[in-house]
């Protein structure tokens, strides 16, 4: 049964917690999962959280703990020593136990690593510290099983054993040559089945997807995509197999890159969440709004340089709420496709124009039937011909430009190696609105000296 963190569940653990209850708090958290358990440790106070968090396992309280919020995990190991760090990050995979000591303050992150009892342990996790933010490297952990070509079948199933001891979950057998170096993947079917003095040479796979250490996550992500992978195995330069990551690690990254996405076309530069303080979320949506306050301001001047069309005929402002939202929605729609587009892939770059003229086709379309509904609507309420073929033209030429300038934009942004999401919130509508409004004001115009 899925658990939900309810107002009365979190006031009877606060409770038990204020009294020391260790055994009623262990009985409410006993059929709990790890991310369960971080919600609650996520809605406590700090003291409230160090005592839940010590009545823990060990293994639960390490999956808990990465799965807590990032602010929340620094204030509660806040109040740990490096060496009860450390102690924590010997339950944690090497990737896992890198992310949580890149949060440390850099003055104390030697201290933990010192402390880390495995050796081995702590000399992984400061290579993976090592490696570039949004890289296979960064991404990736370097507990996995590994076998020879060389060896035979028997040594081989020894071989698993011994590794598998620090690995949680066996997603795959990859295959290395003398050298360490990549060459092929094994079929556990294939090892079960083959003669036990067969060589892995003779039955390994030597199709397999890997990546560079210097790949961008993004690319990972692709790949698993596209590939339905659940684990990549990672490279480095000369090839030589140094790592594995699983879909988990991806589906993080493609969780936060698509949260940052929506805050950009949002209006909202930073990544933030609404945990936040009130100056960091602040700080985070004011440069667009401003952005949209100078798009306003350059409306109003244009609005004012009609001001004598305005005078002799007063219900063209009646129109002007109109034109700017169709445009601004016309304008989200098309580039929030194309930022799809591009976050999945699927458009190539070398062939824009065929996909400008598609969304021209849409908008001749769209602005066909709305300009067609606005001007019966026009002409039904009794409103003159000329104001009604004014807002019908207008409305008309609006979802046109704004149809072009939602394609247009994000894909020129992308060239220019800019993230396109920002081309689809405030940027987009801003821009539609200025012109908009002087694409009305000038047919407004040119039809009522014609008719």
């Amino acid at each position: 049964m899925q658990f939900e963190l309810s107002l009365e569940y979190l006031e009877e653990l606060k409770e038990a917690i204020a009294r020391k209850d260790e055994a009623t708090i262990k009985a409410q958290l006993e059929e709990l999962y790890a991310v369960d358990i971080a919600l609650i440790l996520n809605r406590l106070d700090v003291e409230e959280a160090n005592f839940l968090y010590d009545i823990l396992d060990d293994e639960m309280a390490a999956d808990a703990l990465l799965e807590m919020e990032e602010e929340k995990r620094e204030a509660l190991l806040a109040t740990f020593s490096t060496k009860e760090i450390a102690e924590q990050l010997d339950n944690m995979e090497s990737d896992d136990a890198a992310d949580v000591i890149n949060e440390l303050p850099e003055e104390i992150q030697e201290e933990v690593l010192s402390h880390i009892e495995d050796i081995e342990q702590a000399s992984d996790i400061a290579d993976l510290m090592s490696f570039e933010e949004g890289t296979a490297g960064s991404l990736m952990a370097k507990e996995l099983v590994s076998v020879y070509a060389h060896e035979t079948v028997t040594a081989c199933i020894d071989e698993i054993r011994r590794q598998t001891e620090n690995v949680d979950v066996m997603y795959a057998v990859y295959v290395v040559d003398d050298n360490e170096k990549l060459i092929g993947m094994l079929s556990l079917k294939k090892l079960i089945i083959s003669h036990p003095l067969a060589l892995i040479e003779e039955i390994y796979d030597p199709d397999v997807i890997s990546v560079k250490t210097s790949t961008p996550s993004e690319d990972v992500g692709e790949l698993i995509q596209k590939y339905d992978l659940v684990v990549l195995p990672v490279v480095d330069q000369l090839g030589r197999l140094v790592g594995r990551i699983t879909i988990d690690d991806v589906m993080d990254v493609m969780r936060e890159e698509a949260e940052k996405d929506i805050q950009l076309m949002s209006g909202i530069t930073d990544d933030v969440d609404s945990n936040d303080s009130l100056w960091r979320l602040s700080r985070a949506r004011i440069p667009w709004l401003l952005v949209g306050m100078g798009g306003g301001i350059i409306g109003s001047r244009i609005i004012g340089s009609y001001e004598q069309q305005i005078q002799l005929r007063p219900e063209m402002a009646f129109f002007i709420p109109l034109i700017g939202a169709t445009g601004g929605n016309v304008g989200v729609q098309s580039s929030a496709i194309i930022v799809q587009g591009l976050a999945s892939n699927t458009l190539v770059l070398d062939r824009i124009a065929p996909k400008l003229f598609k969304e021209l086709g849409v908008g001749l379309i769209n602005g066909m039937i709305c300009s067609g509904l606005i001007l019966g609507y026009n002409l039904l309420i009794n409103e003159s011909w000329a104001l009604a073929a004014t807002v019908s033209v207008a409305l008309f030429t609006v979802i046109l430009c704004a149809s072009f300038l939602g394609t247009f934009v994000p894909l020129t942004m992308h060239r220019f190696k800019v993230n396109p999401a920002l081309a689809t919130g405030p940027f987009v509508t801003t821009l539609n609105d200025i012109i908009g409004i002087s694409i009305y004001f000038l047919v407004g115009r040119l039809l009522y000296n014609v008719l």
